[in-house]
């Protein structure tokens, strides 16, 4: 058994620690910002991204979307996030997609979301 492949995590947001990785999540798309332009210092590519606030019942965090992600979620609407991760962007937690990650509508939608637990509001340290 020498496969690198983890054991996907089903977390709910409120469980979500920087670090995480594989993880499957279901979550309701709150808002989204406006989208802008970054430019990458590695490809000197230009990239779209968009900041979406995603909740549950549990919580509530920042979800960065790039690119085509952008054009497949909805304001209102539930998905379910494969093999996604958490991380600190500047003190704050995000959930991610990543290159690995894929998101699909969910199965159920989520009515009840926790808009008074914001895991990217609290200060975490390290990583």
């Amino acid at each position: 058994m020498s496969e690198n492949k983890r054991e996907p995590i089903e977390a709910t947001i409120a469980e979500l620690k920087p670090g995480m990785k594989s993880v499957n999540i279901t979550f309701k798309v709150m808002s989204t910002s406006e989208e802008r332009s970054v430019e990458s210092r590695r490809d000197e590519e230009t990239y779209r991204v968009l900041d979406a606030m995603v909740g549950d019942s549990t919580g509530t965090v920042l979800m960065p979307l790039w690119n085509e992600t952008i054009d497949s979620v909805k304001e209102g609407e539930s998905y379910l996030l494969t093999n996604g991760y958490a991380s600190l962007f500047k003190g704050s937690l995000r959930l991610h997609v990543g290159k690995f990650g894929s998101i699909v509508s969910a199965e159920e939608p989520i009515t009840d979301v926790n808009q008074q637990m914001d895991m990217s509001a609290e200060k975490h340290s390290g990583q």
